[in-house]
């Protein structure tokens, strides 16, 4: 141990890095706002160079930025000036700023960007990114970018690009880490040091048949604290997870989830080792995924602000048309007892009530049930235990919601209609937890996305049903005549 009388403040080690320059710095500078968002004002100056044609002022404005920056200042710029912006800044247009776009504005600026300075990017990128890179390009425009690649590069790009979207095929990194099962575990550690690519993250090794079939893994760990002389058939775990190519990234998710995997062998249709899939790009499809299913529900497409406004308005209006379609059906069953409201306008004042509670009631079953299904947790096995399930749940909303609808209808236009609007509200909250878990099912059932339309049908059967129950009961009552 050093005496400290030994170290007097001549002798002591200045640390000057809180003088210097620190990311968080930057905040408060001219650029930066105190919220570390770029300045209107410096935002303006951009846009006036751009305006003027000034690509050097425009290369000076930029070039101090971070990468994050310049990806955000992208988006910020108006969509007809982007294409102008990524002239100016082309050799700015790091791996970093294109790893932070949204996916519309990237697809826009690769566009925009001449074939070689694409290859550039995409040369510095995993296979699967740089295939995310180009999947959105016009074939045309892939076809210049790949001609400009590495022919390593462009031969993976391509192969990648032959297989279906959102595809393990599509999606895998073809970087693996594999050896022959001959080898000792000193022979692997000699391979990795010497010829392996060890620029590429890895989690672990693929043991590989004369084949190329992948007949098991060493994790890291096991490598280095096994003896060299030990062969690899001895340490390597034989039972693992293999991914054919052509499996749907949400199946994908699913297993790496179920498993608990950190990575998993991709095989082709012959079991050959053609790529491996990782936990980090499992994360990404998870969240992409939900988000998707989440906006599906909704009817709002990409639900992205940087998407087209002609794919904006395609993917929401469809699905207007179709609500106003069942709108219709509600409309004709309230016109079917048009006496009866006149008679009473109580049941005017009322009918939103069943219907708004039913549909929300409706809506909270369809999204578990979707989620089910998207999750593997609900199947053909076990459909009927969840509808029985999600029906008891329904019920004992509809009678705690009945009773307080219930009561207060009762202060208000008598006990009567207090007892019908009670009654209606369980029968449509029952109904709508039915709908809620059997038409997600059916269309699942009938191989399309559960997600996509099941809020529409949903929300015709609660309104249609929660006036129908109402209105009924009410002239059944007696309460008010029949039509």
């Amino acid at each position: 141990m050093v005496d400290p009388a030994l170290l007097d403040d001549e002798t002591l080690p200045v640390d000057t890095a809180d003088e210097e320059v620190r990311p968080d710095d930057r905040i408060d500078d001219e650029r930066h706002d105190e919220e570390n968002r770029l300045k209107p004002k410096y935002l303006k100056e951009i846009r006036e160079a751009l305006e003027e044609g000034d690509k050097g002022a425009v290369y000076d404005l930029v070039e101090p930025l971070h990468p994050a920056d310049i990806a955000d200042l992208i988006e910020l710029t108006d969509a007809d000036d982007r294409a102008e912006l990524a002239a100016a800044i082309t050799d700015l247009m790091s791996v970093e700023v294109v790893a932070e776009l949204n996916d519309h504005v990237r697809e826009v600026m690769m566009e925009a960007l001449p074939p070689e300075a694409v290859a550039v990017i995409a040369e510095q990128l995993e296979t699967d990114d740089a295939v995310q890179l180009l999947e959105d390009l016009d074939e045309d425009d892939q076809k210049a970018i790949i001609a400009e690649l590495e022919p390593e590069t462009a031969e993976a790009v391509s192969s990648a690009l032959a297989y279906p979207e959102e595809t393990a095929g599509r999606l895998m990194n073809r970087h693996v880490m594999a050896v022959p099962e001959h080898l000792t575990v000193g022979d692997l550690i000699d391979y990795l040091r010497v010829e392996g690519d060890l620029t590429h993250d890895f989690f672990e090794v693929f043991v590989i048949d004369a084949a190329h079939h992948p007949v098991g893994t060493c994790a890291l760990n096991w490598i280095l604290t096994s003896p060299r002389n030990i062969k690899l058939t001895d340490v390597m775990k034989r039972d693992q997870t293999l991914i054919p190519v052509e499996m749907d990234q949400e199946e994908v998710a699913l297993m790496f989830q179920k498993y608990a995997l950190i990575s998993a062998a991709v095989v082709d249709d012959s079991g050959r080792l053609v790529g491996q899939m990782t936990v980090d790009d499992v994360v990404h499809i998870i969240s992409e995924e939900a988000g998707e299913d989440a906006l599906l529900l909704s009817g709002a497409g990409d639900g992205d602000i940087n998407e087209p406004i002609r794919e904006a308005y395609s993917s929401r209006v469809r699905w207007l048309i179709a609500n106003l379609g069942t709108a219709v059906v509600a409309s004709a069953i309230i016109a079917a007892f048009g006496a009866a409201i006149e008679a009473l306008v109580a049941l005017a004042v009322l009918m939103p009530i069943v219907a708004s509670i039913g549909g929300n009631a409706g809506t909270q079953t369809m999204a578990v049930a979707v989620r089910a299904i998207a999750t593997n947790q609900l199947t053909r096995a076990n459909t009927w235990k969840i509808v029985w399930r999600e029906l008891r749940v329904a019920l004992l909303n509809g009678a705690t919601v009945a009773v307080l609808i219930g009561i207060a209808a009762g202060v208000l236009f008598g006990w009567q209609m207090g007892a019908v609007i009670a009654v209606a509200m369980v029968v449509n909250i029952a109904i709508s937890g039915l709908a809620g878990v059997l038409v997600p099912v059916t269309f699942e059932r009938l191989g399309q996305d559960p997600a996509v339309a099941s809020s529409v049908f949903v929300t015709m059967i609660t309104d249609s049903m929660g006036f129908f129950a109402f209105l009924g009961l009410a002239v059944l009552s007696g309460i008010v005549p029949a039509a």
